[in-house]
């Protein structure tokens, strides 16, 4: 079984009608079928990392569920009005839509314009049947790295402050390579899949990081006291990845130790290295502690594209439409995109008019204890956009 299914998430695929071959593979789609629909579209569009027309870039924005798609809708509101030169392609994928075609072209999408937003798209636990689709955007576009800088906002009162942590967490392999079957009936097995590769390239992702950001300490996260093979061998590439970075301390921490530290001594930690699922449970605590859920923004990388979001993945369904949801969150990630496409000037207008609205206004949604609606954290970063604007365009004048 190990044999037949592992080329699949082992094998980086390169050329587009391969990936979708091992796409459609884990949709349970038919090969010739998806290779048929597909054909026509050259290899090269995979390989543009930011499509540009006219001087403006085209961005896949995938709303999702949940308050996804009014986050969205601010998210437009708001470039639209500081006059960013970024255009939305809008594919609409989320918990409802079971058809592959859907997922397909996001795929495309993506790869075309080479980089997105998007809204956490929830995964149903009642149909095995049913793939993540957040986890299929993430291995067909080759996203192994999820970044998050959890950091205090000084607006924002929590049990700690001056929290600056980065997580770096491995994407695309681990507890989350979908390999999982029943065996026989009340038995079921799943995979962990761990490679040196893939181990190879989130650890020196993170001390490149490191030194780029002047940080001092990476910290590797694992459980190698029981999963000697799977965690084993986790561990040992990035010791070995760390001779390679002397100017960097390298740490480690067994998970559950990690996990109470995090939450009672946050300040030890500089720069956390993940793999896959215990980084996705100790990016959920490290938003918690400066703010919740509605606060921090996640990064997502591979060596042709990138997808920017929330941290934590929340769809907030239970407070959709009802205007109470925090927007800072997707305002952040926003902000990510234009720095990833190079837009500095509107990155920081936008991400300084956040800022103020957090910090220096305490403009806060209920989530933070405020009284402020949605529309009121929107609108007041809207005003000092319009005025950073304006008074950029009476100097250019």
């Amino acid at each position: 079984m190990l044999s037949r299914l592992t080329p699949l998430v082992l094998c980086r695929r390169t050329h587009l009608c391969s990936s979708f071959y091992g796409y459609s593979k884990l949709l349970g789609a038919s090969n010739s079928t998806t290779l048929d629909r597909f054909r026509g579209i050259s290899t090269a569009q995979a390989d543009h990392h930011k499509a540009k027309y006219g001087g403006r870039f085209m961005v896949s924005m995938l709303p999702g569920d949940g308050i996804g798609p009014e986050m969205m809708g601010h998210v437009k509101e708001i470039f639209r009005l500081g006059g960013v030169p970024v255009d939305f392609e809008e594919v609409y994928l989320d918990s409802t839509v079971q058809h592959i075609d859907n997922v397909e072209e996001a795929i495309i999408s993506i790869k075309r314009n080479g980089v997105a937003i998007k809204g956490n798209i929830e995964t149903r636990a009642n149909n095995p049947q049913f793939r993540s689709r957040n986890v299929i955007l993430r291995l067909e576009l080759g996203l192994y790295v999820n970044v998050l800088h959890c950091k205090s906002q000084s607006g924002i009162k929590t049990r700690h402050n001056n929290i600056d942590i980065v997580l770096i967490r491995q994407n695309t392999e681990g507890e989350y390579s979908c390999l999982e079957h029943e065996s026989v009936p009340g038995v079921v097995e799943s995979m962990k899949i761990v490679t040196r590769k893939k181990s190879e390239e989130i650890a020196r992702y993170a001390f490149d990081y490191a030194v780029k950001h002047n940080r001092k300490k990476v910290t590797a996260v694992h459980k190698a006291n029981i999963m000697k093979l799977a965690d084993g061998l986790f561990l040992n590439t990035c010791i070995d990845i760390a001779k390679e970075y002397p100017q960097i301390e390298l740490d480690n921490m067994i998970i559950d130790n990690c996990s109470m530290q995090l939450v009672s001594n946050p300040h030890q930690f500089d720069v956390l290295l993940l793999p896959n699922l215990y980084g996705n449970i100790l990016n959920n605590i490290a938003c918690g502690l400066v703010g919740g859920p509605g606060i921090t923004s996640g990064q997502n990388y591979g060596k042709e594209y990138a997808v920017f979001e929330t941290g934590s993945r929340n769809t907030g369904k239970g407070i959709a439409g009802k205007n109470i949801a925090n927007p800072v969150a997707m305002l952040n990630a926003s902000v990510d995109l234009l720095h990833h496409l190079g837009l500095e000037k509107y990155a920081k207008i936008i991400g300084d008019a956040v800022d103020k609205t957090v910090n220096i206004d305490k403009i806060h949604t209920p989530d933070l204890g405020g009284t402020a609606n949605t529309s009121d954290v929107v609108e007041n970063v809207i005003q000092i956009v319009k005025d950073k604007t304006s008074a950029s365009y009476s100097q250019a004048t």
